[in-house]
């Protein structure tokens, strides 16, 4: 989780800063951070404090999110990630939940609830994952 904390400093995102690091059999497969696609903008360098535009749902209109980066990294590079564990500093969002689900990704462990980030009621992505028999569990570091 450290890992994916450290990455999240590497987003040009000035909305949120999230990570995530992809493991599998104790190894590193796969890392992400949110932002924008390659080859366009950073946001925080075309936009400055405001960002990119906001899309009808009110999320950035150019972000792909962490773990939708390490996922598609991962795949890019031929590693496969069916049973592989995903750490990332944000609760996944419903769509991300689905991209993780899809991609059999078996255990997920987050630091921060995506819900509360948004100010939602319920952590839907969570929620997902845990009724299809995805393993999540909120990280508490050791004291």
């Amino acid at each position: 989780m450290r890992l994916a904390a450290d990455l999240a400093t590497r987003s040009h995102c000035v909305r949120a800063q999230v990570g995530a690091v992809l493991t599998k059999d104790t190894r590193i497969v796969s890392i992400g951070y949110n932002g924008p696609p390659a080859g366009t903008h950073n946001c925080d360098e075309e936009w400055g404090e405001q960002g990119c535009a906001k899309d009808s749902k009110g999320s950035c209109s150019l972000a792909i999110h962490a773990e939708q980066n390490a996922i598609i990294y991962a795949i890019k590079n031929g590693a496969k990630i069916e049973g592989s564990t995903l750490y990332t500093t944000l609760s996944p969002c419903i769509s991300c939940a689905r991209l993780i689900l899809s991609s059999g990704i078996k255990t997920v462990l987050y630091q921060h609830s995506y819900a509360a980030y948004k100010g939602l009621d319920s952590d839907e992505g969570v929620d997902f994952l845990k009724k299809f028999g995805v393993k999540v569990i909120l990280f508490e570091p050791d004291l």
